[in-house]
Order: C-alpha cells, then structure tokens, then sequence
C-alpha cells in the first residue's frame, strides 16, 4: 500500500513538472524560431470551412457570423446537417442565403444522424479546399484563426493537422469557471508541454482543427466508429507519418458543460475514446517512435492512476472509518497545491488576453484541485468499464449541455 500510495502522489507532481517546463520553453521556441513560409510567391489556397451539426439551430449563426469576419477570404464554407430533428436545415439555408455573396456556401444534408465522424467524411468529400477548417457548432472563431494555421501547413510538407485553442466563453456558474481554469491551467499547458518535450500532441481539439486534405485521405478520412473521433484522427496520422502541430495563436471560444452529470458525460466519451486510441494503437508502444511511445505510456500511467487512486482513497476513508483519525500529509498536500499554483500562473500569462481571465480567478484554485481530480477520476473510471462492458459501441450524436 505504500508503493501504491507513493504513486498516486508522486506521478502527478512529476508529470506536472515536466509538462510546465516544457510549456515554458514552448512559449520560448513560438517567439525565437521563425518559419518558413515553403508558400511564399504562390497564389492563396483555397480553405474548406466544415461545420458538422446535430440539433443546432440556436448556435449556428454565431458560428457562421464569425467564419464570415475571417481576415484570409479564400473559402468555402459547407454546413452539414446531421440527422437533427429541430430547425437546424432551416437556419442553414437561412445562412447560406445571407452569407452566399461573401463566400460559396454548400449544405449537406445526412439522415439519418450517424455521428460526427461520418458528417465530416461527408462534408470533406464535397470540400474542394487544400485544406480542411473544421469547427463545432457551437463555437465562434478569432476573426485571425486561419493565418497561424497555414503558416505551420507551410512550414513543412509532412504537417497534416494543426489544433487550436479552445477557450471558455460560458462563465456564469461555478462549475463553467472552473472548467475555464482547466482548460487554461491544465489543457493548454499540457498541449504546450507536449508539443516541445515530444513534437506530439495527444489529440487535436476537435471544436477548432485544420487538416491538410491530402493527409486526410493518406489516413482513410475520419473513423466513423470511433466515439472522439478527433483523438482516433490524431493517432492514425501518426500511423501514417504526418507531424500534428499545436498553435494556441488560433483560438474558438467555446461552451462547456454546466451540470456536473453532463460533464462527467463529456469526460467519460473523452476518456473511453482515449481507451480505444490506446487499445489500437497498442502496438506503437514497440514499434512507434520514441515520442509516440512516451505519450502512449503518459496514458497508459494516467489510467493506472486513476484506478490506483480509487484504492488509496477507499483504504483511506476505511481506515478513517474504523480508527476516528484523519491522516494527513501537510507538506504532501502544499507541494500539490504549490504546482497547481504555478500551473495556473503560467497558464495565466500565457492566456490573459485571449481568455479574458483576471487573478480573482485564482480564488478558485483550492475548488479547482478537487474539482480536477474527482472529474477525472470518476470520468476514467466509468469509461473503463464502459469499455470493457460494451467495446463495440460507436459515435453518435445527442444535443449537449450548454450555458447559453
């Protein structure tokens, strides 16, 4: 029990540690090492903006609104309507109406409602665009978004994918301000760390990604039988070969879960599609490059965590039940609280601007920590089973929790 107990608290402390090293030299490397532009003198590619929808007649014209206020103007926009059963198709044709003098605009209609995989494989085989922008529904786009994202494209011929940054705009509740501080203190430090320590990510965001086309169909497009399909994505263009490059400077304010229950639903779909990426992806742990081996490995430590976690604590509260004493490591508990700290402070400097976050936010940093874990632990734990009790259960789609 004290192996597993020196576990549960020396692997996060460590990992922190490494991925907030490797987040400030990220941040480093973005402002000293210039990129080439392999594009330079050549006309503009054209850009397919896909926009896959189940049931999102209220939040579609935002999204549209800003993929019309684009600085690069050499797009496509084709809004797929997958399955949904409200007035979704109707704002489509409504927005293609508005928007059709600006920039060519395609709808794709698809029934029945077979995933988000499957419209977007839909949606990209009638993209005539180099390249893929696709964006959620539910989110809307920094007017600069796609500039940063060609720029890694034309950096080198072997990047197939570029993720942006999502950023919390739902900030009303507790549970919405919370979820702002995971995705500045723990996300986006995480992608930031990643990218410099491995040169990977292990996923792109799927609210805010561009694709090279070509790279697309070198991996066989989207699997639609995947349950994240942004994560199954990422791994197979490793497969294949093609760099997936993280590029904060690209950013989509997005919604959040603001019920608990429906963010443990988010998060269990997060964590069993990371079950399968790892289930699948099994054998690059032997055969895969270094890199891809250590972040297969990070998940592999992260689930076996999450499990051992639950032990400690379950012998904890027994112990606790049975004795009357509360045993606790002061100094274990500071050090925790110390990095979260540091986390969130370097997040913050990162995040200001675009995130609009201020230091009040930092009164919620001792909820944060618990929040952080329990999420997380109850998320792992139940896609785990999830997994094992059902393996063969594919995407769909259903209508999200959001703060509007």
């Amino acid at each position: 029990m004290q192996t597993l107990s020196s576990f549960v608290i020396l692997y996060p402390v460590i990992v922190s540690l490494v991925w907030i090293i490797g987040s400030v030299f990220f941040a480093i490397q973005q402002r000293k090492v210039p990129l080439r532009n392999l594009h330079a003198g050549q006309p503009a590619d054209l850009v397919s903006v896909l926009i896959p929808a189940h049931n999102e007649a209220e939040t579609l014209n935002q999204v549209v609104q800003s993929v019309s206020n684009l600085t690069y103007s050499k797009i496509e926009l084709i809004l797929i309507n997958d399955g949904s059963d409200d007035k979704t198709l109707t704002v489509m044709h409504e927005l293609a109406a508005k928007f059709s003098g600006q920039f060519p605009v395609k709808i794709i209609d698809v029934e029945p409602n077979k995933g988000k995989a499957n419209a977007l494989n839909v949606g990209a085989k009638a993209a005539q665009g180099t390249y893929l922008l696709c964006l959620d529904a539910d989110c809307y786009v920094d007017s600069h978004v796609l500039e940063p994202m060609l720029a890694r494209f034309y950096d080198h011929p072997r990047v197939g994918a570029v993720a942006g940054k999502p950023i919390v705009r739902n900030r009303t509740s507790i549970l919405g301000r919370l979820e702002l501080l995971e995705y500045v203190g723990v996300i986006d430090i995480i992608k930031r760390g990643q990218a410099f320590v491995t040169g990977h990510i292990t996923t792109v965001s799927g609210v805010v990604v561009a694709y090279r086309k070509t790279a697309l169909a070198d991996v066989g497009w989207w699997n639609a039988d995947a349950i994240t399909e942004d994560i199954d994505v990422t791994w197979r263009l490793y497969h294949h070969h093609w760099r997936v490059i993280y590029c904060p400077q690209s950013v989509a304010w997005i919604l959040v879960p603001e019920h608990i229950k429906d963010l443990i639903h988010q998060r269990r779909r997060w964590a069993r599609g990371g079950f399968e990426v790892l289930f699948r992806n099994r054998g690059m742990l032997i055969t895969g490059r270094l890199s891809e081996q250590w972040l297969l490995l990070d998940m592999i430590l992260s689930d076996l965590w999450a499990i051992s976690c639950s032990f400690v604590t379950l012998f904890y509260l027994i112990t606790v039940a049975f004795t009357g004493d509360l045993i606790m490591d002061g100094v274990i508990l500071f050090l925790l609280l110390l990095i979260s700290l540091v986390q969130f402070l370097i997040g913050f400097a990162d995040s200001r601007k675009s995130d609009f976050i201020s230091w009040q936010d930092l009164l919620l940093l001792p909820l944060y920590v618990v929040f952080y874990w329990f999420i997380n632990l109850v998320s792992c734990l139940t896609a785990l089973g999830s997994f094992f009790l059902d393996p063969k259960h594919v995407g769909s789609w259903s209508s999200p929790d959001r703060g509007l």
